[in-house]
């Protein structure tokens, strides 16, 4: 399974293995990680499940869709590399990824 490092708010980093299919915010959901509330459950509908995708794997992932820009560009937080993590499906091609969450959700 792929791993995922996830930065939390108080800068700790805990890394999982999230099933290749799942989304970040699934996997940060099964494993009661802090910071992503996940409060529309993955339907793209809110912002609280919002991270930035670190280094490489921004460009990996590519930009944020419209609808999901419509979400993010009201966060005080959102910066170039910002992402809903509902939107980030992992594969076997993402072992690795890095995400870092906020501290301030939507």
């Amino acid at each position: 399974m792929p791993s995922v490092t996830y930065v939390l708010p108080d800068g700790s980093e805990q890394t999982i293995e999230v099933k290749s299919g799942l989304s970040v915010m699934d996997g940060s959901v099964a494993n009661n990680l802090p910071g992503i509330e996940a409060e529309c459950g993955g339907s793209c509908s809110c912002a609280t499940c919002h991270v930035y995708v670190e280094g490489e794997w921004a460009a990996h992932y590519g930009k944020a869709s419209e609808e999901e820009w419509e979400l993010l560009e009201f966060l005080d937080t959102v910066q170039e590399n910002s992402r809903l993590s509902c939107q980030l499906v992992v594969t076997d091609a993402e072992d690795g990824l890095k995400v870092t969450v906020p501290e301030e959700q939507g």
